[in-house]
Order: structure tokens, then sequence, then C-alpha cells
């Protein structure tokens, strides 16, 4: 991405960090089964709630479980809920908007009272009311992050498409007599994403907070998988006496959070675009 928009590296430090710290996430999710020391769910009674040592850099849990190797293969999950809790959202709020903001009238008129009625409930009382109806676990999570998170991203496409559709590009390619379809997905909606690929950045960082949050509480990841919500969640009533069971998979939320908000930073400065 970087080589493609001719950019060294050196000169957009933000950039430079943000994607570090995003490739060295993907690395450890994907090269987990063969750099995580141990295996993440085994338990040894023998080892449990041992300080961090050059056997476990990172300590082990109240069931003698590795740390380093639970914040490791905790990449992999927390990493998915980061893109595809994005995902989803970004993909029905793109269509949304894009329909609302072209056709107006009463399709517009429609989507707008809906978009009003999500945004009458606080955010995570309606996801957490959606996800307790359908059953803990990550289905439910992104379910409910698809039927609530769109909203964002209808709003800021529909608001770009009400602006192109009236400059001379469209006006144009209107009376040349393209198809609406065209018009919408060919010339107005790839110069109304700019400011949503940036918002994508932005909001997986809710996104991971989120999702953690939800398996701190128990409705998303279930023990024993090795998720960082859950891990702080288990360690919480050790935190005076082993507090590196929810240290370091604390630091982990921090450290992915921080690097798509770089990333997003450094992206909005690239395209142009004013938070």
């Amino acid at each position: 991405m970087i080589a493609a928009l001719g950019l060294p590296v050196r000169r957009r430090p933000m950039l430079a960090i943000g994607t570090a710290l995003l490739l060295a996430f993907l690395l450890a999710a994907l090269l987990a089964p063969w750099i995580a020391p141990f295996d993440p769910i085994a338990q040894d009674g023998s080892i449990r709630l041992q300080p961090p040592s050059l056997a476990h850099p990172f300590g082990t849990d109240n069931f003698g479980r590795d740390v380093l190797s639970r914040v490791i293969w905790g990449a992999r999950i927390d990493l998915q809920i980061a893109v595809l809790g994005v995902l989803f959202p970004f993909l029905i709020g793109t269509a949304v908007g894009t329909l609302a903001g072209f056709f107006g009238g009463w399709i517009d008129a429609l989507f707008m009272r809906l978009i009003d009625v999500i945004l009458a409930f606080p955010f995570l009382v309606l996801m957490l009311s959606i996800i307790a109806i359908l059953g803990p676990g990550l289905t439910s999570f992104y379910i409910a992050m698809a039927l609530v998170g769109w909203v964002s991203y209808a709003r800021l496409i529909r608001a770009q498409i009400l602006v192109l559709k009236t400059q001379d590009f469209a006006v144009a390619a209107q009376s040349l007599g393209f198809s609406r379809t065209r018009i919408m997905f060919r010339h107005l909606l790839p110069n109304a994403l700019a400011g949503s690929l940036v918002f994508v950045m932005s909001d997986a960082v809710l996104v991971l907070l989120n999702g953690a949050a939800i398996s701190y509480l128990g409705l998303g990841v279930q023990p024993p998988l090795a998720e960082w919500g859950v891990m702080v969640a288990e360690g919480q009533a050790f935190i005076t006496t082993a507090w590196w069971i929810t240290l370091f998979p604390g630091l982990a939320i921090v450290t992915l959070a921080f690097g798509f908000s770089l990333l997003g930073d450094a992206l909005g400065d690239l395209l142009g675009v004013k938070e």
C-alpha cells in the first residue's frame, strides 16, 4: 500500500508505525501454532500463578496455562473481531447510504427514520440487548454489530452522495444516458468512500474494545478459548497477587487499538479527510 502511494515510509511515521503494529499482530495470529511456546488451553496445576520468568515470559494463570501463548493465540480472535465487526456494518451502511443519497424521496426518508430509531437507543445497551436475545457467542456479536453499527457508515456515504450527484461529472453521466447502477457504483461511490475508509480504522478500535468488553462480561468468546477480554476477566480476581494475568492481554488490546488509530490518522492525512 505504501509503495503504491509512492510515499517514503520515513516521511510518514504514523503510517509506518501503525502498519508495523498491525503486521506484527497479523503475523503473530498467522504463525501462532509455530511461535506459541505452549498449548494455550493446556492446564498444569503444578505451575499455576507463576510470575514472569524465562520459561514463561508472561507468567502463568490460575489454571497453569502459559499467558504468552494465550496472548499470541488471542490475536487470532481479536483481529477477527476487529475486521468482521467492521466489515458487515461497512457493507450494509455503504449500500444503504448510496441508495438513500442517490434516489432521495421516500427511500431516503425511510432509511433516515430507521437510523433515527436506532440512534435513539444507547449503542452498547442496544447491542447487549440483541446479544442477550440471540445468546452469547461471536456470531451474536457480529449480528448485533451489523444491525447497529451500519448507521454511521450510511450517514457518511449518504452525505457524500448528496454532494457528488450534483457535480458536473455526475450530471454529464446522466446526460449521456448511463444507467443508475453505473452512475451509483462506478462514478459516485468510489469518490464517496474516502471518508468511510478512514472511519473504518477508528471504528475498528471501538469494535475491538466492544468485543473485549462483551467477552469480559461473558457474552462473547467463551472459555477456555484464548481471547484478551476473557483473559482480563479471568485474571480480575488475582489482580493484586498475579497482576500479569490481566496486564499482558490488556496491553495487547491497547497496542492493537493504537495501531488501528495511527493507521486511521495517517490515511486521513493522505486522503485529505478532516475528522
